[in-house]
């Protein structure tokens, strides 16, 4: 089998920057001036604060790695004989072997959805997560959603539903 390439989308990872943008720009007011966006539901200028650092953190972190993904020259997802080789998020770790995958499946979260890879050998790839961050949240996904391993076709330039069923097809020419 040659490979299957698909590129990362640099127009939808430049809408996710705007978006993070945004937020941070919600979030500062928020955190220099909290008495001056108090409302009925949110009275306490102590909670607009914390949720200021919680928006500019969270998003602030968010756009680090979109920024560094815009300029990732590698691709964004490799599918070969050897399994798939992922550059997604920043909790990409790169190959995820056929042997080691019993099943994928697409999960809603909010409004975004991800496509779980199912593994019998999760502590090998979470023990290869780059840092502390990423190790943490593929702990999380494990536990969440039964796999550290996600895949996120919103920076890749191919649409979720052929994304799944291209991974669907290649896992079951492997599992025959």
């Amino acid at each position: 089998m040659d490979n299957i390439e698909i590129k990362l989308s640099r127009t939808k990872i430049t809408l996710l920057i705007a978006i993070g943008i945004g937020f941070v720009l919600i979030g500062v007011p928020l955190i220099l001036n909290p008495e001056q966006h108090t409302t009925i539901r949110y009275r306490s200028p102590e909670l607009l604060r914390i949720i200021g650092i919680i928006t500019v953190s969270f998003f602030g972190i968010c756009l680090i790695f979109a920024i560094r993904k815009l300029f990732d020259p590698k691709k964004g997802l490799i599918i070969n004989n050897n399994g798939i080789i992922d550059n997604t998020s920043a909790t990409s770790i790169g190959l995820i072997e056929w042997s080691d995958i019993t099943g994928i499946a697409t999960i809603k979260v909010s409004s975004t959805k991800i496509i779980m890879v199912y593994t019998d050998k999760p502590e090998k790839y979470i023990e290869r997560a780059k840092n502390r961050i990423a190790k943490k949240v593929m702990k999380a996904n494990s536990k969440l959603y039964g796999s550290p391993l996600s895949i996120v076709s919103t920076s890749l330039k191919i649409k979720h539903k052929q994304l799944e069923n291209l991974l669907l097809n290649e896992l079951g020419k492997r599992k025959k």
